[in-house]
């Protein structure tokens, strides 16, 4: 399924090319002023889009020269009317300016989705994970 079958599938685009181009603006843009995301990183959760702004601000920012090539796999939606629920494989893969891997991981990411007036936005998102029963260490592979 691609975007043109499914417009639900255009944000995971759209993020993966505001990721790329490490660009705040448009990466936030994806999300509902009120939304809730629960991330793997640092917080608990983030409330509204000027927490979650800074979070990305940070991410972004410490990069430097580095970039994050975002890959979804075996996503599925959900729509119903005005409300859409996805959920995906995404593996994150960091490259240096010459496009060499530097490290990935995969995480699990669910998206709950509105249509809105300037398209779907992002209400609630929430990434993880698995824990691996005798170390508690989390699984970043797939």
């Amino acid at each position: 399924m691609n975007k043109l079958d499914n417009p639900v599938l255009q944000v995971l685009e759209d993020y993966q090319a505001a990721v790329w181009a490490k660009d705040v603006d448009s990466f936030v843009a994806l999300y509902d002023r009120e939304a809730v995301v629960f991330d793997m990183w640092g917080s608990w959760s983030y409330h509204g889009i000027a927490s979650w702004r800074a979070m990305v601000e940070g991410w972004f920012g410490s990069l430097g020269a580095e970039r994050v090539n975002v890959n979804f796999s075996a996503a599925q939606t959900i729509v119903a009317a005005d409300l859409a629920v996805v959920h995906a494989f995404a593996t994150y893969k960091a490259v240096d300016a010459d496009g060499l891997e530097l490290r990935s991981m995969d995480n699990r990411l669910t998206m709950t989705l509105r249509l809105q007036a300037d398209g779907w936005k992002i209400v609630h998102q929430h990434t993880s994970a698995p824990i691996e029963v005798g170390t508690a260490q989390v699984i970043f592979r797939r």
